[in-house]
Protein backbone atom coordinates (compact mmCIF):
# COMPACT_ATOMS: atom_id res chain seq x y z
CA UNK A 1 0.00 0.00 0.00
CA UNK A 2 1.25 3.39 -0.85
CA UNK A 3 1.58 6.04 1.35
CA UNK A 4 0.91 9.41 0.00
CA UNK A 5 2.62 12.73 1.11
CA UNK A 6 -0.73 14.24 2.92
CA UNK A 7 -0.73 10.37 4.90
CA UNK A 8 3.00 11.00 5.97
CA UNK A 9 2.48 14.12 7.40
CA UNK A 10 -0.48 13.46 9.11
CA UNK A 11 0.97 9.98 10.63
CA UNK A 12 4.07 12.29 11.65
CA UNK A 13 1.55 15.02 13.54
CA UNK A 14 0.03 12.28 15.18
CA UNK A 15 3.59 10.90 16.38
CA UNK A 16 4.11 14.42 17.88
CA UNK A 17 0.20 14.70 19.51
CA UNK A 18 1.34 11.49 21.53
CA UNK A 19 4.75 12.55 22.28
CA UNK A 20 3.41 15.69 23.59
CA UNK A 21 0.50 13.86 25.56
CA UNK A 22 2.63 11.73 27.04
CA UNK A 23 5.14 14.27 28.74
CA UNK A 24 2.33 16.42 29.67
CA UNK A 25 -0.06 13.72 31.41
CA UNK A 26 3.03 13.14 34.11
CA UNK A 27 5.27 10.07 35.21
CA UNK A 28 6.95 7.95 33.16
CA UNK A 29 6.26 6.81 29.53
CA UNK A 30 4.48 3.41 30.12
CA UNK A 31 2.31 5.05 32.88
CA UNK A 32 -0.26 6.09 29.75
CA UNK A 33 0.27 2.53 27.87
CA UNK A 34 -1.96 -0.32 28.70
CA UNK A 35 1.31 -2.67 29.70
CA UNK A 36 2.87 -2.90 32.93
CA UNK A 37 6.61 -2.53 33.18
CA UNK A 38 8.38 -6.09 34.39
CA UNK A 39 5.72 -7.62 35.68
CA UNK A 40 6.76 -11.05 36.91
CA UNK A 41 4.15 -13.63 38.47
CA UNK A 42 5.35 -16.49 40.77
CA UNK A 43 4.07 -19.79 40.75
CA UNK A 44 0.34 -19.87 42.43
CA UNK A 45 0.20 -21.97 45.72
CA UNK A 46 -3.27 -23.15 46.38
CA UNK A 47 -4.89 -22.28 49.86
CA UNK A 48 -7.91 -24.75 49.38
CA UNK A 49 -10.10 -25.15 46.86
CA UNK A 50 -11.29 -22.28 44.72
CA UNK A 51 -8.14 -19.96 46.66
CA UNK A 52 -4.58 -19.74 45.18
CA UNK A 53 -1.62 -17.45 46.59
CA UNK A 54 1.11 -16.02 44.59
CA UNK A 55 4.13 -13.16 44.66
CA UNK A 56 4.87 -11.01 41.83
CA UNK A 57 7.27 -8.19 41.28
CA UNK A 58 7.05 -5.12 38.44
CA UNK A 59 9.01 -1.86 37.68
CA UNK A 60 6.82 1.22 39.17
CA UNK A 61 7.89 4.84 38.19
CA UNK A 62 9.48 5.13 41.14
CA UNK A 63 11.23 1.83 41.65
CA UNK A 64 10.92 -1.86 41.89
CA UNK A 65 7.65 -2.72 43.15
CA UNK A 66 6.53 -6.35 44.68
CA UNK A 67 3.22 -7.65 46.00
CA UNK A 68 0.99 -10.71 47.16
CA UNK A 69 -1.72 -11.47 45.69
CA UNK A 70 -4.89 -14.00 46.55
CA UNK A 71 -7.46 -15.25 43.02
CA UNK A 72 -10.83 -16.68 44.42
CA UNK A 73 -13.20 -18.76 42.35
CA UNK A 74 -16.62 -17.13 43.27
CA UNK A 75 -18.16 -19.88 41.56
CA UNK A 76 -16.74 -22.67 43.46
CA UNK A 77 -20.02 -23.55 45.97
CA UNK A 78 -17.15 -23.99 49.31
CA UNK A 79 -15.76 -20.83 48.55
CA UNK A 80 -17.17 -17.29 50.35
CA UNK A 81 -15.82 -13.54 50.90
CA UNK A 82 -17.26 -11.50 53.83
CA UNK A 83 -16.38 -8.38 55.81
CA UNK A 84 -14.13 -8.82 58.71
CA UNK A 85 -14.19 -6.07 61.46
CA UNK A 86 -13.30 -6.21 65.42
CA UNK A 87 -16.98 -6.82 66.00
CA UNK A 88 -17.84 -3.34 66.46
CA UNK A 89 -17.68 0.11 63.73
CA UNK A 90 -16.25 2.07 65.59
CA UNK A 91 -13.19 -0.13 66.27
CA UNK A 92 -9.68 -1.49 65.02
CA UNK A 93 -7.49 -4.50 64.83
CA UNK A 94 -5.15 -6.50 62.88
CA UNK A 95 -5.93 -7.84 59.95
CA UNK A 96 -4.31 -11.38 61.01
CA UNK A 97 -6.13 -11.06 64.57
CA UNK A 98 -9.36 -10.65 62.43
CA UNK A 99 -8.82 -13.36 59.89
CA UNK A 100 -7.82 -15.43 62.63
CA UNK A 101 -10.74 -14.95 64.61
CA UNK A 102 -12.97 -16.26 62.03
CA UNK A 103 -11.12 -19.11 60.24
CA UNK A 104 -10.68 -16.94 57.15
CA UNK A 105 -7.82 -18.56 54.68
CA UNK A 106 -6.94 -15.39 53.42
CA UNK A 107 -7.35 -11.86 54.15
CA UNK A 108 -6.30 -7.95 53.00
CA UNK A 109 -7.45 -5.18 54.89
CA UNK A 110 -10.11 -2.80 53.53
CA UNK A 111 -11.89 0.84 53.85
CA UNK A 112 -9.96 3.78 55.18
CA UNK A 113 -11.10 4.96 57.98
CA UNK A 114 -10.69 7.56 60.96
CA UNK A 115 -7.01 7.59 62.05
CA UNK A 116 -6.35 11.00 63.49
CA UNK A 117 -8.14 13.91 65.08
CA UNK A 118 -4.56 16.24 64.91
CA UNK A 119 -7.22 19.30 64.23
CA UNK A 120 -9.67 18.54 67.14
CA UNK A 121 -7.53 18.07 70.56
CA UNK A 122 -9.57 15.93 72.85
CA UNK A 123 -12.00 15.00 70.68
CA UNK A 124 -11.88 10.81 70.62
CA UNK A 125 -10.55 8.64 67.25
CA UNK A 126 -13.11 6.25 66.61
CA UNK A 127 -11.18 4.27 64.50
CA UNK A 128 -14.15 4.35 62.15
CA UNK A 129 -14.24 3.44 58.78
CA UNK A 130 -15.11 5.98 55.69
CA UNK A 131 -17.59 4.24 54.14
CA UNK A 132 -20.78 1.85 53.76
CA UNK A 133 -20.26 -1.65 55.28
CA UNK A 134 -22.23 -4.71 55.40
CA UNK A 135 -20.90 -8.10 56.87
CA UNK A 136 -23.03 -11.32 56.62
CA UNK A 137 -26.23 -9.50 54.93
CA UNK A 138 -26.55 -7.13 57.76
CA UNK A 139 -26.18 -3.40 57.33
CA UNK A 140 -23.41 -2.07 59.73
CA UNK A 141 -23.03 1.70 58.62
CA UNK A 142 -23.54 4.18 55.88
CA UNK A 143 -21.18 6.70 54.14
CA UNK A 144 -19.66 9.96 55.88
CA UNK A 145 -19.55 12.92 53.51
CA UNK A 146 -16.82 13.27 50.68
CA UNK A 147 -15.32 15.89 52.81
CA UNK A 148 -14.95 14.05 55.60
CA UNK A 149 -13.33 11.23 54.47
CA UNK A 150 -9.30 10.10 54.90
CA UNK A 151 -7.41 8.51 52.06
CA UNK A 152 -5.98 9.77 48.66
CA UNK A 153 -7.99 11.98 46.18
CA UNK A 154 -10.81 10.28 44.45
CA UNK A 155 -10.92 9.60 40.87
CA UNK A 156 -13.60 12.24 38.95
CA UNK A 157 -17.41 11.08 39.77
CA UNK A 158 -16.20 8.62 42.75
CA UNK A 159 -17.88 9.24 45.78
CA UNK A 160 -17.74 7.88 49.73
CA UNK A 161 -20.66 5.77 48.84
CA UNK A 162 -18.79 3.29 46.53
CA UNK A 163 -18.01 0.33 47.90
CA UNK A 164 -16.99 -3.35 46.44
CA UNK A 165 -20.11 -5.93 47.02
CA UNK A 166 -20.64 -9.63 46.67
CA UNK A 167 -23.87 -10.86 46.32
CA UNK A 168 -25.95 -13.76 47.85
CA UNK A 169 -26.05 -14.60 44.07
CA UNK A 170 -22.40 -14.87 44.33
CA UNK A 171 -21.68 -12.05 41.92
CA UNK A 172 -18.93 -9.95 42.54
CA UNK A 173 -19.57 -6.14 41.94
CA UNK A 174 -18.86 -2.17 42.35
CA UNK A 175 -21.56 -0.72 43.62
CA UNK A 176 -22.85 2.27 46.07
CA UNK A 177 -24.61 2.08 49.06
CA UNK A 178 -26.78 4.95 49.42
CA UNK A 179 -28.79 5.80 53.25
CA UNK A 180 -32.68 6.41 53.13
CA UNK A 181 -33.55 6.55 57.06
CA UNK A 182 -35.86 8.62 58.61
CA UNK A 183 -36.91 9.83 62.52
CA UNK A 184 -40.57 8.89 62.68
CA UNK A 185 -41.99 11.45 65.15
CA UNK A 186 -45.81 11.90 66.36
CA UNK A 187 -45.75 15.15 64.74
CA UNK A 188 -43.49 14.74 61.72
CA UNK A 189 -40.75 12.79 59.95
CA UNK A 190 -37.39 14.06 60.17
CA UNK A 191 -34.83 12.81 57.24
CA UNK A 192 -31.74 11.00 58.73
CA UNK A 193 -28.67 11.65 57.52
CA UNK A 194 -26.32 8.97 59.13
CA UNK A 195 -25.79 5.51 60.45
CA UNK A 196 -23.03 4.93 62.62
CA UNK A 197 -21.29 7.42 61.21
CA UNK A 198 -18.03 8.94 62.48
CA UNK A 199 -19.10 12.11 60.50
CA UNK A 200 -22.56 13.69 59.85
CA UNK A 201 -23.39 15.90 57.26
CA UNK A 202 -23.79 19.70 58.61
CA UNK A 203 -27.73 20.07 59.84
CA UNK A 204 -28.13 16.23 60.25
CA UNK A 205 -29.33 13.51 61.95
CA UNK A 206 -27.77 10.01 63.24
CA UNK A 207 -28.62 7.19 64.31
CA UNK A 208 -26.32 4.89 66.19
CA UNK A 209 -27.23 1.17 67.17
CA UNK A 210 -25.48 -0.88 69.32
CA UNK A 211 -22.81 -2.40 66.35
CA UNK A 212 -21.33 0.94 66.54
CA UNK A 213 -19.48 0.45 69.92
CA UNK A 214 -18.40 2.14 72.61
CA UNK A 215 -16.14 4.63 71.09
CA UNK A 216 -17.71 8.51 71.55
CA UNK A 217 -20.13 9.92 69.19
CA UNK A 218 -18.56 13.42 69.25
CA UNK A 219 -16.55 13.16 66.40
CA UNK A 220 -19.61 12.84 64.17
CA UNK A 221 -20.75 16.53 64.82
CA UNK A 222 -16.65 17.93 64.22
CA UNK A 223 -16.37 19.36 60.66
CA UNK A 224 -18.09 20.19 57.70
CA UNK A 225 -19.19 18.80 54.58
CA UNK A 226 -16.12 20.13 52.26
CA UNK A 227 -13.83 20.31 55.53
CA UNK A 228 -12.93 17.43 57.67
CA UNK A 229 -10.59 19.87 60.19
CA UNK A 230 -13.16 22.47 60.52
CA UNK A 231 -13.77 22.68 64.17
CA UNK A 232 -16.71 21.17 66.00
CA UNK A 233 -20.30 22.32 66.03
CA UNK A 234 -21.57 24.47 68.93
CA UNK A 235 -25.06 23.48 68.40
CA UNK A 236 -25.95 19.61 69.14
CA UNK A 237 -28.16 17.49 71.03
CA UNK A 238 -28.58 13.67 71.50
CA UNK A 239 -31.50 11.45 72.28
CA UNK A 240 -31.59 7.29 73.78
CA UNK A 241 -34.55 5.61 71.82
CA UNK A 242 -35.56 2.61 73.86
CA UNK A 243 -38.70 0.85 73.05
CA UNK A 244 -40.06 3.35 70.81
CA UNK A 245 -40.11 6.16 73.16
CA UNK A 246 -37.28 9.18 73.99
CA UNK A 247 -35.84 7.73 77.16
CA UNK A 248 -33.59 10.62 77.73
CA UNK A 249 -31.83 13.36 76.51
CA UNK A 250 -28.36 15.45 76.54
CA UNK A 251 -26.93 18.82 75.06
CA UNK A 252 -23.40 17.05 74.06
CA UNK A 253 -22.95 13.57 72.39
CA UNK A 254 -21.83 10.54 74.93
CA UNK A 255 -20.01 7.45 74.66
CA UNK A 256 -20.02 3.74 76.06
CA UNK A 257 -22.37 1.12 75.16
CA UNK A 258 -25.44 1.75 73.28
CA UNK A 259 -27.77 -1.07 74.93
CA UNK A 260 -29.91 -3.99 72.78
CA UNK A 261 -33.08 -2.34 71.44
CA UNK A 262 -31.74 0.79 71.49
CA UNK A 263 -30.94 3.76 69.22
CA UNK A 264 -28.87 7.02 69.91
CA UNK A 265 -29.57 10.27 67.47
CA UNK A 266 -27.42 12.62 67.45
CA UNK A 267 -28.20 15.84 66.00
CA UNK A 268 -25.68 18.94 64.87
CA UNK A 269 -27.56 22.53 64.02
CA UNK A 270 -30.79 22.38 62.24
CA UNK A 271 -30.97 18.85 63.06
CA UNK A 272 -30.47 19.46 66.87
CA UNK A 273 -32.66 22.36 66.86
CA UNK A 274 -35.59 19.30 65.51
CA UNK A 275 -34.91 16.57 68.30
CA UNK A 276 -34.97 19.80 70.71
CA UNK A 277 -38.54 19.68 69.98
CA UNK A 278 -39.07 16.39 71.48
CA UNK A 279 -39.46 15.36 75.36
CA UNK A 280 -38.81 12.32 77.34
CA UNK A 281 -41.64 9.61 76.89
CA UNK A 282 -42.43 10.75 73.08
CA UNK A 283 -42.75 8.15 70.24
CA UNK A 284 -39.85 7.72 67.89
CA UNK A 285 -39.71 5.21 65.36
CA UNK A 286 -36.35 5.41 63.58
CA UNK A 287 -35.96 3.64 60.17
CA UNK A 288 -32.51 3.02 58.14
CA UNK A 289 -31.40 0.93 55.33
CA UNK A 290 -28.86 0.84 52.97
CA UNK A 291 -30.32 0.71 49.09
CA UNK A 292 -28.07 -0.17 46.43
CA UNK A 293 -27.81 0.99 43.42
CA UNK A 294 -27.25 -2.03 40.91
CA UNK A 295 -28.95 -5.20 43.03
CA UNK A 296 -30.61 -5.89 46.24
CA UNK A 297 -28.49 -5.79 49.55
CA UNK A 298 -25.66 -7.25 49.26
CA UNK A 299 -24.33 -10.26 51.19
CA UNK A 300 -20.92 -8.02 51.59
CA UNK A 301 -19.77 -4.41 51.01
CA UNK A 302 -16.42 -2.71 52.12
CA UNK A 303 -15.89 1.29 51.10
CA UNK A 304 -12.91 2.52 49.08
CA UNK A 305 -12.86 3.71 45.46
CA UNK A 306 -12.90 2.78 41.97
CA UNK A 307 -9.89 2.65 39.85
CA UNK A 308 -10.86 0.61 36.80
CA UNK A 309 -14.33 -0.47 35.19
CA UNK A 310 -14.85 -2.42 32.50
CA UNK A 311 -11.11 -2.83 31.64
CA UNK A 312 -10.38 1.05 31.67
CA UNK A 313 -8.59 3.54 34.08
CA UNK A 314 -10.99 6.00 35.53
CA UNK A 315 -10.19 9.53 34.71
CA UNK A 316 -8.27 11.74 37.64
CA UNK A 317 -6.42 8.78 38.78
CA UNK A 318 -3.34 10.21 41.07
CA UNK A 319 -0.13 9.73 38.82
CA UNK A 320 2.69 11.12 41.13
CA UNK A 321 2.47 9.87 44.57
CA UNK A 322 4.01 6.71 45.06
CA UNK A 323 2.63 4.57 47.93
CA UNK A 324 1.82 0.89 49.09
CA UNK A 325 -1.67 -0.53 48.28
CA UNK A 326 -3.97 -2.56 49.07
CA UNK A 327 -6.38 -3.24 46.02
CA UNK A 328 -9.30 -5.62 45.12
CA UNK A 329 -10.89 -6.86 41.42
CA UNK A 330 -13.09 -8.60 39.79
CA UNK A 331 -12.70 -10.48 36.59
CA UNK A 332 -15.58 -13.42 34.49
CA UNK A 333 -18.52 -11.17 35.11
CA UNK A 334 -17.91 -10.85 38.83
CA UNK A 335 -16.92 -14.36 39.56
CA UNK A 336 -13.25 -13.91 40.05
CA UNK A 337 -11.96 -11.79 42.53
CA UNK A 338 -8.56 -10.54 43.18
CA UNK A 339 -7.34 -9.47 46.35
CA UNK A 340 -3.90 -7.40 46.21
CA UNK A 341 -1.35 -5.38 48.69
CA UNK A 342 2.36 -4.52 47.91
CA UNK A 343 5.08 -5.23 50.43
CA UNK A 344 6.26 -2.25 52.76
CA UNK A 345 9.87 -3.75 53.09
CA UNK A 346 12.33 -1.05 52.44
CA UNK A 347 13.64 -2.54 49.32
CA UNK A 348 10.10 -1.85 47.90
CA UNK A 349 8.36 0.74 50.01
CA UNK A 350 8.13 3.19 47.39
CA UNK A 351 5.14 1.40 45.65
CA UNK A 352 2.94 2.74 43.08
CA UNK A 353 0.89 5.25 42.18
CA UNK A 354 -3.12 4.85 41.60
CA UNK A 355 -2.59 5.15 38.31
CA UNK A 356 -0.02 2.23 38.22
CA UNK A 357 -2.11 0.60 40.29
CA UNK A 358 -5.58 0.17 38.38
CA UNK A 359 -3.06 -0.80 34.97
CA UNK A 360 -1.62 -3.60 37.16
CA UNK A 361 -5.39 -4.96 37.94
CA UNK A 362 -6.02 -5.04 35.19
CA UNK A 363 -2.66 -6.71 33.94
CA UNK A 364 -3.19 -9.20 36.35
CA UNK A 365 -6.41 -10.34 34.66
CA UNK A 366 -8.97 -7.62 36.53
CA UNK A 367 -11.67 -6.10 34.43
CA UNK A 368 -12.74 -3.41 37.35
CA UNK A 369 -10.38 -2.53 40.62
CA UNK A 370 -11.03 -1.12 43.98
CA UNK A 371 -8.68 0.61 46.01
CA UNK A 372 -8.66 0.10 49.80
CA UNK A 373 -6.77 1.75 52.49
CA UNK A 374 -2.84 1.51 51.64
CA UNK A 375 0.49 2.39 53.43
CA UNK A 376 0.92 1.64 57.07
CA UNK A 377 -2.49 -0.53 56.66
CA UNK A 378 -1.55 -2.64 53.65
CA UNK A 379 -1.74 -6.26 54.75
CA UNK A 380 -2.05 -9.41 52.82
CA UNK A 381 -2.15 -12.80 55.03
CA UNK A 382 -2.95 -16.50 54.22
CA UNK A 383 -3.47 -19.52 56.53
CA UNK A 384 -2.04 -23.03 56.10
CA UNK A 385 -4.70 -25.35 54.59
CA UNK A 386 -4.08 -27.40 57.36
CA UNK A 387 -5.21 -24.50 59.26
CA UNK A 388 -3.01 -22.28 62.44
CA UNK A 389 -2.70 -18.87 62.56
CA UNK A 390 -2.95 -16.93 59.93
CA UNK A 391 0.84 -15.76 58.27
CA UNK A 392 1.41 -11.68 57.15
CA UNK A 393 2.95 -12.40 53.98
CA UNK A 394 3.86 -8.79 52.86
CA UNK A 395 6.15 -6.99 54.97
CA UNK A 396 4.24 -3.84 56.75
CA UNK A 397 5.22 -0.47 55.66
CA UNK A 398 5.00 1.11 59.46
CA UNK A 399 7.35 -2.04 60.56
CA UNK A 400 4.40 -3.67 62.10
CA UNK A 401 1.03 -4.79 61.25
CA UNK A 402 -1.48 -2.01 62.18
CA UNK A 403 -4.46 -2.29 63.66
CA UNK A 404 -7.54 -1.06 61.22
CA UNK A 405 -11.31 -0.71 60.84
CA UNK A 406 -11.99 -3.51 58.80
CA UNK A 407 -11.01 -5.99 55.95
CA UNK A 408 -11.98 -8.31 53.49
CA UNK A 409 -11.69 -12.15 54.33
CA UNK A 410 -12.29 -15.46 52.05
CA UNK A 411 -13.61 -18.63 53.59
CA UNK A 412 -13.55 -22.04 52.31
CA UNK A 413 -15.92 -24.46 54.14
CA UNK A 414 -15.65 -28.27 53.55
Amino acid sequence: MTVGRSGRRLRGALTVLVAWISLVGGGPAWADTDEVSSLELGAAASLGSGVTYRKFSLKGSHGPAYGHLLTVDLRNRHVSVDLLYPGAVGARERTSLLAGERGAVGAVNGDFFNINEDQHPGVEVTGAPVGPAVSGGRALKGAVPDGQRFGPAMPSGATTEDVLTVGRDRVGRLDRLVLDGSVLTEDEELPLSGFNQYALPVGGIGAFTPAWGRSSRERATCGTDHDRGAPCSDVTYELTIRRGRVASAAHRPGRGAIARGSVVLVGREKGARALRRLRVGDRVKVEQRLRSRRARTPRFAVGGFPILRGGASLPGLDRRTSAVRTAAGLAGRGRRLYLLALDGSPAYRSGLTVAELARTMRRLGAVDAFNLDGGGSSTLVTRARSGGRPTVRNHPSGGAERAVANGIGVFIRP
